[in-house]
Order: structure tokens, then sequence, then C-alpha cells
């Protein structure tokens, strides 16, 4: 609508099909390798992912950077349970992957709302985190900071995507004839106590 209309728009994260519009986003598949990493340093060897939706790219991306990391590590499949980035489809999920991988022993999760819920569900199941379960998120928002144990987690820097969005913005403003533009930011690793 933005382009068809001629109107100056900025979008956080890539857009879903190939579009002429700048935007803003998060090298998510660098950061799943962040958390894969984390996890393969910390000693675990049966590890699962809790993926974002399937419609979503940034979940698609987290996803596959994810397995992509771990393959180069040698482990060719990683079990998957789907949320919906909520905290009660975390729940949901880390119940189905103690059902059916109840030896596991690192969880990445694609978004820390999910994390909370995953958490919530290994300390109803007696599982100590970071000692019998580590678990990673992706965000690094509120929940991450506030969760019993710390949650451990990929950082956005969200203040700079943001002060880059205006920028782009006002670039395009103040020049309509300007051509799109893509800027891609670097995740970062937050280790707290959950891995």
């Amino acid at each position: 609508m933005f382009v068809a209309e001629g109107l100056p728009a900025v979008l956080f994260a890539r857009p879903g099909r190939p579009t002429p519009i700048s935007f803003v986003d998060l090298d998510h598949d660098k950061g799943a390798a962040l958390a894969a990493e984390r996890l393969v340093d910390r000693g675990c060897r049966k590890i699962a992912t809790i993926s974002g939706p399937p419609a979503v790219l940034a979940a698609q991306d987290r996803e596959k950077g994810f397995r992509q990391a771990m393959a180069q590590h040698g482990w060719p499949y990683i079990p998957v349970a789907v949320g919906n980035f909520t905290r009660e489809s975390g729940e949901l999920a880390m119940r189905r992957l103690l059902r059916d991988h109840p030896d596991l022993d690192g969880v990445f999760v694609a978004n820390d709302l999910m994390a909370e819920g995953a958490l919530q569900v290994l300390h109803d199941h007696g599982r100590r985190v970071p000692d019998d379960v580590a678990v990673i998120g992706f965000d690094d928002s509120l929940p991450a900071r506030q969760s019993e144990p710390g949650l451990t987690t990929i950082a956005q820097p969200l203040e700079k995507m943001s002060a880059e969005m205006a920028r782009l913005l006002l670039a395009r403003i103040a020049d309509p004839t300007i051509q799109p533009t893509s800027v891609i930011f670097a995740p970062q690793l937050v280790v707290r106590e959950s891995a």
C-alpha cells in the first residue's frame, strides 16, 4: 500500500516478498547460531527447539539458523515443537518436548515469552534450569530479565534499530527519489542463569 501510493515508509523486519521499500531487521539466523553455540559449549547433548509460527519470516530464520549451526556441530536432526510466540504456546510446546524427548538437556526457544512458559513447565516437572536443562530465549525482552532463573537470550538492539528506521524515514521524506535500502543489525548473546 505504501509503495503503491508513493508514501514514505520504513518497515521493521524484512517484507514477506520482494518489495521496493526500506527496512530494518536483525540477523535472526546469526542470533539463533549464537544460541546453538552456547548450548554446545555448555556440553548439552540432547538439544531441541521451540520455534515460532511458520508463517513468520523471523521465526523461519531463527529455526533455520539454529538447525544450520547445530548441523555444523554434527547434529543432523533437532526435535522441534511449534509455538506462536505466546507464553501459553511455550508451555504446550515444552510439554510436548518433554513427553517425546524426556532426556533433553538443552532448548533454544524462538522468543522470550515462549521461553518463560517453557521455564514454568520445566519447574513443574522438577527439572532444574540450567543444571538439568539449559534454556535460551530470543529478544532480551522484559520476561527475560524478570524470569526465574534469569533467561539467557539473544538481544536485538531495539533502540538503535528504531533510530535507524527514523533516520531512513526522514531521509525518504527529504528526498522521495532516494533508493530503498535495508539495514541488518547484529544480535548479541546475553548470558544469564538459564544457560
